[in-house]
Order: C-alpha cells, then sequence, then structure tokens
C-alpha cells in the first residue's frame, strides 16, 4: 500500500496539510510524488523542503527539470524552455537562499525517474504508447525494458517528462501527473490515472492511496490562497 500526490508546483501550505490527511488515515505509509514540485505557486523552496523532510518519494517532472538545468546545463532545451513555464515565482522564492537551491537541484538531479512497485508504476507524465511498436510482445512481464527508452527520450515530446501521448497499457495501474484535470481521472484504455488537479491554479491538491493495483480512496485538499495569490 501507498500514497502518490499530484503536481505541487510550490503550494507548499496546501501539500503540508494535505500530507497531514495522509498519514492520519493512513500512518507509516510510503508517500510519493510524481513530480513538478516548483514553478507557478508562491513556495518551491519550502515544497521542496518538505518532500525532503518527510521522505517523501517522488519522480522529477518537467518543471524539476527546467530548474536544474538553467542552473547547471544552461545552454539546453530544458533551461531555456524554463523562462515560458512560470520560472518567476521559483526565482523569487529562492532568491538569496543559494545554498539550498544547489542542495534541491542535486536533490532533483539524484531522483529516480520512476517508480516500479508491486502497486502500481509512477511516473510524471508517463509511457507514450508510441513506445509499443518497439517492445516485444511479452513487456508487460519486464517493464525495465522501458528503462532504455526512458532514458534516451528525456529532451523528446514523448518521453516521461513530457508526453501528452495516449499512454501505453503496462498491465499495471499507471499512475501519472503532468495533464491537469479538474478531478482524477482514469483512462481504462490505458489502466492509467492522472492525479494533477490543478493546485497552482486553484482547485485543488489530489492523492491517491492503492494497493495492488486498485485505487482505495482519494484524499484531497482545496488550494490555499496564500500559496497562488
Amino acid at each position: 500500500m501507498l500514497a502518490v500526490i499530484g503536481d505541487i508546483h510550490g503550494c507548499f501550505y496546501t501539500l503540508a496539510d494535505l500530507y497531514k490527511k495522509i498519514i492520519i488515515r493512513f500512518p507509516n505509509i510510503p508517500v510519493y510524488t510524481v513530480g513538478d514540485l516548483v514553478d507557478r505557486g508562491n513556495h518551491s523552496l519550502e515544497a521542496v523542503n518538505f518532500i525532503i523532510d518527510n521522505n517523501i518519494y517522488f519522480t522529477p517532472g518537467n518543471h524539476d527539470y527546467m530548474f536544474y538545468h538553467f542552473f547547471r546545463e544552461p545552454s539546453s532545451v530544458f533551461a531555456r524552455s524554463w523562462f515560458f513555464n512560470g520560472n518567476e515565482s521559483t526565482l523569487e522564492s529562492y532568491e538569496n537562499r543559494e545554498t539550498e537551491m544547489y542542495k534541491h537541484l542535486e536533490f532533483i538531479k539524484s531522483a529516480q525517474l520512476y517508480y516500479n512497485t508491486e502497486d502500481c508504476f509512477i511516473s510524471h507524465a508517463g509511457i507514450s504508447n508510441q513506445y509499443e511498436k518497439f517492445l516485444p510482445s511479452n513487456f508487460k512481464e519486464n517493464l525495465e525494458l522501458l528503462s532504455p527508452f526512458i532514458k534516451n527520450d528525456l529532451r523528446n515530446d514523448r518521453g516521461i517528462l513530457w508526453t501528452r501521448d495516449p499512454l501505453l497499457n503496462l498491465g499495471k495501474l499507471q499512475i501519472v501527473g503532468h495533464t491537469k484535470q479538474q478531478e482524477i481521472t482514469l483512462v481504462e484504455e490505458s489502466n492509467a490515472v492522472y492525479i494533477d488537479t490543478g493546485a497552482c491554479v486553484g482547485n485543488k491538491l489530489s492523492a491517491l492511496v492503492i494497493h495492488e493495483n486498485k485505487i482505495l480512496e482519494v484524499i484531497e485538499e482545496k488550494t490555499h490562497l496564500n500559496d497562488i495569490i
């Protein structure tokens, strides 16, 4: 059993209250998030600190990678893209706090791109169905076959940080963020659940509790206005 939180986007106060709901209801449960910890909301630094301090597992999102590359590989496509994707609030959050910022950049870079757990498969944007034609017919028996495609396509529109494609049915429940929905959305054909419910645009931050590829509970927290105003 585990819990997975959607895209946080600097909404620290919303995150803290959602996390409290999760651990009160399910003490000692491992908690994951699908990434996009930074940008758009007001408190990116605090959100990343919260993830670190509470040992929350996370898969980096495209916004987290853009943040990293802006400072570590400024000529990369990730870095150039950051100018058009809500970086102002992140820069303000880290102003005059360079030591913490560089610690967080390394934390982002060291994060796993996906978690293939017994309960579900967790990543930021998901596994595009475009990969099916490159995989053997029995790939669901060994999802590590996806690994080279994931690593090679990090900068590609179909990649695990960026894709908006229909997702590949992995033979187990796939939990993703990235593509905002008003409500948590299950796509049966791909056996995928989209859990980015737009915390940074004033909707809510959502989490699922999952056990053996089944959704046990939905836990949500309405966006706190001090996270976005």
